[in-house]
């Protein structure tokens, strides 16, 4: 008998197992490359939304102009791949250059494809400068309807010749020239004839939008002022007391700036023995609400009216304008 025949049975052998490790984290790799090509997509999104439709239309119209074509390439609509037949109508241009940091943006284009983009660029010009005459001239207009309803109520008042106008690039201008009648010597305080004129250009500057600016002015004399430093102080003095006078007579003080020059911008050469009297004056400005490129046109917008001169009253304006009406229908 063998020594192992206690047993009985035979042993059975052992099997090792080997369990296959499972990685459970794979999934974050096809999750990581769909968040990337999400974020690729959102950026090619926003660079697109950023485009100026209407510029890239019109530089289109440009283009295929240049080459003699309309191009489905600049329409936005997809061209058959039909060879050689499409590749002229396509223009590259260089992304990194831009009409606004002083390059032309034409930068790798041959000499056609130059004038093409310059000549749509020159046409976007001209219909901008075109638009910006348009509300010059219409804002002049409504400028020139300001100083007639100011000059109604100065000339009820019977004091029409104690203020003059100008139109230029700031707005309307109404001069006050501050002799004995609106401020005494030396002094900022108005006295009764002032408070007449303020009285009548008050209340149309009360149902105006736009901003008042009030300019003190002193002459070039170097009199020594007696109950101020200076002239700027003293220029600034009757400003501010105008502008007081006015927010007492229901215009908002937002609206208001009062501002000194003493005798750094004459109205008429120092030369002039009339500067005396015709430099020391406050100005009230009614401040255009145009952009700086088109207030920059309202001089000539104005004509005439953009040199100073006195007050043409809604009757006076009419009249002139049915003369110049009749005029025209006599020469046609």
């Amino acid at each position: 008998m063998s020594s192992g025949g206690g047993g009985g049975g035979k042993r059975k052998p052992k099997h090792e197992e080997h369990e296959e490790h499972v990685n459970h984290e794979r999934w974050l790799v096809s999750y990581a490359d769909m968040l990337t090509l999400m974020f690729a997509l959102f950026v090619v999104l926003y660079s697109m939304s950023s485009v100026d439709q209407k510029k890239f239309a019109e530089l289109a119209a440009g283009l295929s102009a240049g080459f003699g074509a309309d191009s489905a390439a600049f329409s936005g609509q997809s061209a058959p791949l039909d060879g050689a037949a499409n590749t002229a109508q396509v223009v590259q241009i260089d992304p990194g250059s831009n009409p606004g940091d002083g390059t032309s943006g034409t930068e790798g284009l041959n000499q056609k494809q130059k004038a093409a983009v310059e000549a749509a660029i020159k046409a976007e010009d001209r219909k901008s400068a075109s638009a910006n005459a348009e509300k010059a001239a219409k804002e002049a207009e409504d400028l020139k309807k300001i100083e007639n309803r100011i000059s109604d109520a100065l000339s009820k008042e019977k004091l029409l010749g104690n203020a003059k106008f100008t139109i230029d690039s700031r707005g309307l201008i109404v001069t006050i020239v501050t002799n004995e009648v609106v401020f005494a010597g030396n002094r900022a305080e108005l006295k009764s004839g002032g408070k007449k004129i303020l009285n009548a250009i008050a209340p149309t500057l009360t149902k105006l939008p736009n901003k008042i600016e009030v300019d003190g002015h002193t002459n070039q004399l170097k009199a020594q002022t007696t109950f101020y430093p200076s002239g700027w102080e003293l220029s600034s003095a009757r400003a501010s007391t105008v502008v007081r006078f006015f927010t007492e007579h229901d215009i908002s003080k937002k609206r208001l700036t009062a501002v000194g020059f003493s005798d750094t911008k004459p109205l008429i050469d120092p030369s002039d023995p009339r500067s005396i009297t015709q430099n020391r004056r406050v100005d009230v400005v009614v401040l255009t609400t145009l952009t700086a490129d088109q207030a920059a046109l309202l001089p000539s917008a104005a004509g005439s009216d953009s040199k100073l001169h006195t007050g043409q009253t809604t009757a006076q304006a009419k009249a002139e304008a049915a003369a110049e009406s009749a005029g025209s229908t006599t020469h046609d």
